[in-house]
């Protein structure tokens, strides 16, 4: 296997990776959310909006999570650089 296609696999999996820890930490997100009391912050909490919302706050709380995984996780890989 040639330089090129190396990078091509290794991007692929990096790709891949990233993608399972954001959808890990939304997962996670939504979950905590659960405990939060929805029917003191919206007039219906049980209408679609407040449905729609909770997923709104789920995905932008989890994808500024996964951010900081991965961009701690590539951080980590950098340090032997500086020795």
């Amino acid at each position: 296997m040639d330089y090129v296609e190396q990078m091509k696999s290794s991007m692929g999996m990096n790709g891949l990776l990233n993608i399972v820890i954001v959808l890990i930490c939304i997962g996670c997100s939504w979950w905590a959310l659960q405990e939060l009391q929805f029917d003191k912050l919206t007039k219906r909490p049980r209408s679609t909006q407040s449905k729609v919302l909770q997923i709104l706050l789920s995905v932008a709380l989890g994808y500024q999570v996964a951010k900081f995984v991965i961009d701690y996780f590539q951080w980590f890989t950098w340090l032997p650089g500086m020795f």
